[in-house]
């Protein structure tokens, strides 16, 4: 039997192969997130809209490790937050106010990634944002925005206003609280998660050097912004070159998130 077709039998009769596929992807990204210590207990959340016109939307069932989340555990809801799917476990209601208010206006946001990381958090405390001071910083500077911490996201009235920060981006820091990324697929939300936590923590160990930070010239900040802007291009290299040896990792090291 091919991979192709062990995977179309594992398809559940309740489901399209599309929404499992999904939801296969989803669930290999919380054990990744888990994988390179991204987690926060069970608080922080992974979205991914079921592909379809319904605006159907997967997300993490609240109560579980991200280590312990696999394709079937995953809960569906719609933009109302009503849950679709079987499950004994609720949602975050504060991961639903962040999750819906994007797939609600973002045609392009198939997957909204939100964490807690320690060096994440402490850029989004920091009065001067996250700095192009190097060529992985300038790999998501040029497409972040800024969201003001308005308390824990429980108030739907936040909605607009988390929208209207985001815009088109897809990075942003909440301030004084985490990063968020959005991708067309998850495998681009995810790499551009990897991306702007490792341009976090090179820029906390570099303010904690306590000298003074060599200048990247404005000309270069301008020639990488132009080589980066191409985001079809970001989709393809995060599809069929990232994502693909990242399951194969995954694979090898915290496998399970298939079933």
């Amino acid at each position: 039997m091919s991979p192709a077709e062990a995977r179309l039998k594992e398809v559940p009769s309740n489901m399209t192969e599309a929404e499992w596929q999904q939801r296969v992807n989803l669930a290999a990204c919380y054990r990744l997130v888990s994988l390179y210590g991204w987690d926060d207990l069970v608080d922080t959340h992974i979205s991914a809209r079921v592909p379809g016109p319904d605006h159907h939307f997967l997300i993490n069932p609240y109560g579980l490790m991200f280590d312990e989340i696999t394709a079937s555990s995953l809960v569906k809801v719609d933009l109302h937050g009503n849950q679709l799917s079987e499950s004994e476990y609720s949602i975050n209601p504060a991961g639903f106010t962040i999750h819906s208010a994007i797939h609600e206006v973002r045609e392009d946001a198939i997957c909204v990634l939100h964490l807690h990381t320690l060096d994440g958090t402490a850029v989004s405390s920091s009065a001067e944002g996250l700095l192009p001071l190097n060529q992985t910083a300038q790999l998501v500077t040029h497409d972040l925005a800024y969201h003001d911490y308005e308390g824990i996201a429980l108030d739907h009235d936040e909605r607009p206003r988390l929208q209207q920060d985001l815009g088109d981006h897809n990075h942003m820091l909440l301030r004084n609280h985490g990063t968020l990324t959005v991708g067309r697929s998850v495998a681009s939300a995810f790499e551009r998660m990897y991306h702007l936590e490792r341009a976090c923590s090179m820029q906390v160990r570099t303010r904690a050097l306590g000298t003074p930070v060599y200048p990247v010239e404005d000309i270069a900040i301008e020639k990488n912004t132009e080589l980066l802007a191409n985001r079809d291009r970001a989709e393809l290299r995060a599809t069929n070159l990232v994502w693909p040896p990242l399951l194969r990792k995954l694979d090898r090291e915290l496998p399970g998130y298939r079933s």
